[in-house]
C-alpha cells in the first residue's frame, strides 16, 4: 500500500483551517455569552434586593443550603468577571438578611453566586427585559420568612403583591365627620421612586429619589409634633416599593390624607417651578402633565416588578364612580391649599392644580395629591433640592397647606 510523501505546507494548510475553525468557535460561544455589566445591592429594613445586570438574558437556577444557611444561584451561560467577583464588598453590615456574598466560575459555563443569610428567608427571583437606561438583569429579592411578624404592614402587602393577590378593600364613602372628632388625622407621606428606581436625575448627578425622602422626613417631623395628627411613610429606606402597595399601605392604615412628593424633570433644562398634580378620570389636563403622569407610572418598570404585576388588579379597580368623583373633588381642594403655601417658597409652574391618571393617586377613598418641589433638570433648581434649607422649607410649606386644607371644614373621616 503506497502511503501519500510528507507535505509541510500540507500540515501549515491543515493547522491554519484547524485555527480558524476553533476561532470561528470561540467566537460563536462568545456572542451567545451574556457579559455582567454591573452589580447593585440595596439592603434596607423591609427587604433586601440584589441585582445583576448583564448584556443578554440569563438563566439560573437556585438551590438552598444549610450549615451555614445559603441561598445559591447559578447563572447559566456567564462568564465571572470583576463586576460580579467584588460583590462581597457592596454587602452592607447592617443588612438585616445578607451575611456575606462570593462569586466564582463553577464551570466555563456556569458562575455561581453563593449568598450567606443572617436568617432565614423567602427569596423572589425573576429576570426583567431591558427598560430605560438599564439592559437585562436578574433580581435577587430577600424577604423575612415571616412576615406577619412585623408590626409594618408593608411586608405583607408586598407579599400578597409577589403572589398576584394585592386586592382592593371595600370602598367607604366620605362624609362630613361627625362622630370621629377625637381621632388624630391620619396622614400617609409617599417619597418618590427609591431603590433600584433612581427617579430623575440632575445635570450634576443627583437623584430624585434622595432629595425627596429628606423632605418627606422634614414633613414627618413637623406631623408628628402635632398632637392632631398621626403620620406614617410608604418607604422609610432606600427601597423600591410598587406603586399599588403604596396605595395599598395607604388604605391598610385608614390614611385620610395621602401625598406623594417628588422633583420632576423635562427635556428642557430651564423648565422650572413647583406643581400640585390631583388624579383625573378623563385624561390630563396639559400634554405636560400628561407627559410626567407616564415618567411616574413608568417607576414599576424600572424599579423592577414581577412580570404579571405590572397591570395589578388593584390598581386596575380603584376608579370607583360617585366615591371616587367625591375623592377627586377633596383632592382638588387639597392640592389649591397646598399650591397656595408652596407658591411663597417657589415659583409655581402652573397657578392651579393640574390632574393626569397617576397611578399612585388613585385610592378610592382618600384625597390624594402628587407634589413636584422643584425640577431636579434645571440646573439652579436641583441646587435648591440639594438644600438643606429649602428641603426644610418646603416640608413647611407642604405642611402649612395641609393645616390650611383642615381649617377649611375638610372631611376628616370614612365612615
Amino acid at each position: 500500500m503506497s502511503q501519500t510523501p510528507f507535505d509541510p505546507s500540507r500540515r501549515q494548510l491543515l493547522n491554519l483551517a484547524a485555527a480558524t475553525l476553533i476561532l470561528s468557535v470561540s467566537r460563536v460561544s462568545m456572542a451567545g455569552e451574556s457579559q455582567i455589566v454591573a452589580v447593585r445591592v440595596w439592603p434596607s429594613s423591609t427587604y433586601t434586593r440584589i441585582t445583576v445586570e448583564t448584556s443578554n438574558a440569563v438563566a439560573f437556577k437556585p438551590f438552598n443550603l444549610a450549615n451555614p444557611d445559603r441561598l445559591v444561584i447559578d447563572l447559566q451561560g456567564v462568564t465571572l468577571n470583576g463586576v460580579l467577583k467584588d460583590i462581597g464588598g457592596l454587602i452592607n453590615n447592617t443588612d438585616p438578611y445578607i451575611k456575606s456574598a462570593r462569586a466564582g466560575q463553577f464551570n466555563p459555563d456556569t458562575v455561581r453566586l453563593v449568598l450567606e443569610l443572617k436568617t432565614p428567608v423567602k427569596p423572589q427571583i425573576f429576570t426583567l427585559a431591558p427598560v430605560s437606561e438599564f439592559k437585562n438583569r436578574l433580581v435577587v429579592d430577600l424577604y423575612p420568612m415571616n412576615a406577619a411578624a412585623h408590626d409594618d404592614p408593608l411586608l405583607g402587602l408586598l407579599e400578597d403583591y409577589n403572589k398576584g393577590r394585592l386586592e382592593q378593600p371595600e370602598a367607604k364613602p366620605r362624609t362630613k365627620n361627625s362622630q370621629d372628632t377625637n381621632r388624630p388625622v391620619v396622614i400617609m407621606l409617599d417619597p418618590g421612586h427609591g431603590g433600584e428606581d433612581p427617579g430623575a436625575t440632575g445635570p450634576s448627578g443627583h437623584h430624585e429619589k434622595d432629595v425627596v425622602i429628606k423632605i418627606a422626613r422634614q414633613l414627618k417631623q413637623l406631623i408628628q409634633a402635632d398632637p392632631n395628627m398621626k403620620v406614617y411613610m410608604t418607604r422609610e429606606d432606600d427601597v423600591f416599593i410598587p406603586l399599588g402597595v403604596r396605595v395599598a399601605k395607604a388604605r391598610k392604615l385608614n390614611a385620610d390624607l395621602f401625598i406623594s412628593i417628588h422633583a420632576d424633570a423635562f427635556p428642557n433644562p430651564s423648565a422650572n417651578g413647583a406643581s400640585v398634580f390631583a388624579l383625573s378620570e378623563q385624561g390630563a389636563t396639559s400634554s405636560a402633565a400628561r407627559f410626567l403622569a407616564k415618567t411616574q407610572n413608568e417607576s414599576d418598570l424600572i424599579g423592577g416588578v414581577k412580570i404579571g404585576n405590572t397591570k395589578d388588579r388593584y390598581l386596575a379597580h380603584t376608579l370607583l364612580d360617585l366615591t371616587q368623583t367625591a375623592t377627586i373633588n377633596d383632592s382638588l381642594k387639597l392640592g389649591k391649599a397646598v399650591l397656595g403655601q408652596v407658591g411663597g417658597l417657589n415659583r409655581l409652574h402652573r397657578g392651579r392644580v393640574e390632574q393626569a391618571g397617576f397611578a399612585v393617586l388613585k385610592a378610592p377613598d382618600i384625597p390624594s395629591i402628587l407634589v413636584e418641589t422643584a425640577f431636579i433638570s434645571n440646573p439652579d433648581e436641583e441646587q435648591r433640592l440639594i438644600s438643606g434649607e429649602f428641603q426644610q422649607k418646603m416640608a413647611q410649606a407642604i405642611f402649612g397647606g395641609i393645616k390650611a386644607y383642615f381649617a377649611r371644614g375638610a372631611v376628616l373621616a370614612k365612615v
